[in-house]
């Protein structure tokens, strides 16, 4: 296992962009630190406002100066930044839109990525913006091997599993030869099966799109606690132990849920997955330092 370079993908790139910073910092500066062969391989997210995300709604503005620091923020350290536009209620007028846009060409350098779910927008970015590799996204809803393996068949530089597969063992046999092309949420929240997560997708996706700040929905699943301790319970959960599993069997990305969790959920999920359980305080302590220095800093 030590012998393989395994792929990390956190989350918001933008909205976690302090935490980020500082694990990737850590990462550079105590590398014994941290679990052998891993690599940060993305960070995703979007921009806020931008009408072309999808899978969770974020509000908001970035102006185009503020877009190209946070992207250089990454990739001047070979980190691509991984768009999620998986707003499944796109239509050919949507993909005009002049911020997104902007946005695309500000990053289109050959190292960032994009997450794709509807035709109309996957084909307007194979056409305008050709140098981004495009990955499958999992709020496609694919829960059958044989739709998987359709995927696979396709130009994608990642297909993200649908986590209800995450544990399926007869599913995860065969596609075991197509397992580095593979990419897995291993603390995804939300329980397998759930008859809503479509409907969900959808009202998040129109949310976005109207601008609709004030509109929830009423979630079945949802945790009250909304901690990583509570997560570890929940059936779609990759344990350490199961992942070092996975990597022996040629799985080698894994995908950190994070997008509209508390920062400390984030944090928690980095401790435990890529930092040795023997550093994991000394890691959290310098964590918690340097968020409060960038939190004084910003007071001034």
């Amino acid at each position: 296992m030590a012998a393989k370079e395994v792929y990390w993908h956190l989350p918001g790139f933008c909205y976690f962009r302090v935490l980020n910073q500082i694990l990737i910092n850590l990462m550079h500066t105590y590398p014994d630190k941290f679990r052998e062969g891993y690599r940060i391989g993305s960070v995703y997210g979007t921009f806020p406002g931008a009408i072309w995300n999808g899978g969770r709604v974020v509000f908001g503005f970035t102006g185009k100066q503020d877009i190209q620091r946070v992207l250089d923020i990454y990739n001047k350290q070979n980190i691509p930044v991984r768009f999620t536009w998986t707003n499944s209620l796109l239509e050919e007028k949507h993909v005009y839109d002049t911020y997104c846009n902007l946005i695309m060409r500000l990053a289109d350098n050959g190292l960032n990525q994009v997450l794709v779910n509807t035709e109309v927008l996957e084909q307007y970015i194979r056409r305008e913006y050709p140098g981004f590799p495009l990955i499958s996204s999992t709020t496609k809803r694919i829960t059958g091997v044989d739709g998987v393996l359709e995927e696979l068949q396709k130009d994608y530089y990642l297909v993200v599993l649908d986590y209800d597969l995450n544990h399926d063992e007869a599913a995860l046999s065969r596609l075991e030869p197509y397992a580095s092309r593979l990419e897995l949420l291993v603390n995804e929240v939300c329980f397998p099966g759930c008859p809503r997560r479509t409907e969900h997708y959808l009202q998040q996706s129109r949310l976005q799109l109207e601008y609709d700040v004030t509109t929830g929905f009423p979630c079945p699943n949802n945790t009250r606690e909304r901690t990583f301790a509570e997560c570890m319970e929940r059936p779609a959960f990759i344990s350490n132990e199961e992942i070092a599993g996975y990597i022996d069997r040629g799985y080698v990305n894994f995908k950190i849920v994070g997008r509209g969790m508390p920062q400390e959920f984030v944090m928690e999920s980095y401790l435990y997955f890529l930092v040795k359980d023997e550093e994991r305080a000394f890691i959290r302590e310098r964590m918690n330092a340097s968020l409060r220095q960038a939190r004084a800093a910003m007071r001034k």
